[in-house]
């Protein structure tokens, strides 16, 4: 079934009919390529001449969330203090034509030194349907980029096409991963590390692609109903081991904070908040927090006099 063609039938499909068709297939891929992912083992190799992180740090640490919905939109101000509360910052991105922007909520999260970055536009799974389509779109979230001071994008649903992302003026992207064979559009970029994506027709243009390195939480714990954040956990601990960039993207909107029943694809904020804590109380002081801004620059930074690492 072409992406295309499945968001043409989708509204005519119970979610709830969605979800359950998709935990069945999602345990048959579970044991079909349990050899590669969670973890993809050649994605720890680290590419010849690749930076050390800053101040000696073993790894990467950067959290990312995508805002899908005014219902998760609405879920921010929670999660942004949860975070706050346990030392760390992340960046949310968000839908600019899919609901009404609360701008209020982006000025406090810059303020709270937060970073706002551009998801899509609609949120359709139109986005890549044809060149001239994202041609078309792109003009608009560079525009949104400009008016949000924003420096990076991440596509909806993961759908990729890192040669048309040159017409989007970004810093970084961050639509790709390094194994996720769960994903519609399931090409791994198969390493854990950021990348220069170099711009064919002008050699002083590119950008830094940031695949995010652990499961999305839609996947883990709404379709496959996972109760505990151990896979988050056993994957970060190999990501570690290896000195790669542990990106992790989650969403709001599935999270539940406890003031309203359990929806169908929701799970318990404790799921991320645990996780919180096992990085701060296992690798406290050995990992560079920063936000996906911050890691672009560095990456970017360091490889302006060297032969950039290229896709």
């Amino acid at each position: 079934m072409s992406f295309s063609f499945f968001y043409k039938i989708k509204r005519f499909i119970p979610r709830s009919v969605q979800i359950g068709l998709r935990r069945i297939r999602a345990k048959q891929k579970v044991v079909k390529h349990k050899n590669v992912w969670p973890i993809l083992d050649s994605a720890g190799n680290r590419p010849a001449g690749f930076p050390e992180w800053p101040d000696g740090k073993q790894f990467a640490f950067v959290l990312m969330h995508d805002v899908e919905t005014a219902f998760g939109q609405d879920k921010v101000f929670n999660l942004a203090e949860l975070e706050k509360e346990k030392g760390f910052r992340s960046s949310f991105n968000f839908v600019p034509e899919r609901y009404e922007q609360n701008y209020d909520l982006h000025s406090h999260l810059k303020a709270n030194g937060f970073e706002i970055g551009v998801h899509g536009l609609n949120h359709d799974g139109k986005l890549f349907s044809s060149k001239d389509i994202f041609k078309g779109r792109a003009n608009k979230i560079n525009q949104y980029l400009i008016d949000w001071d924003a420096d990076g994008f991440c596509s909806p649903s993961s759908f990729h096409n890192l040669s048309w992302m040159h017409d989007l003026n970004i810093n970084y992207e961050s639509s790709t991963f390094d194994t996720d064979p769960f994903e519609p559009q399931s090409d791994g970029v198969e390493t854990i590390y950021p990348f220069w994506v170099q711009d064919p027709n002008n050699q002083g243009r590119g950008f830094v692609e940031l695949p995010y390195t652990l499961p999305q939480d839609h996947l883990l714990f709404v379709i496959l109903q996972e109760e505990t954040s151990d896979i988050w956990q056993r994957k970060l601990d190999w990501i570690a081991e290896n000195g790669g960039m542990a990106l992790i993207i989650t969403h709001p909107d599935y999270m539940n904070f406890g003031q309203s029943p359990m929806g169908l694809e929701e799970y318990p904020v404790e799921r991320y908040s645990d996780f919180l804590d096992y990085v701060n109380e296992t690798y406290g002081g050995q990992f560079w927090h920063a936000q996906p801004r911050e890691v672009a620059n560095y990456f970017k930074n360091s490889i302006q006099n060297k032969d950039p690492v290229l896709q």
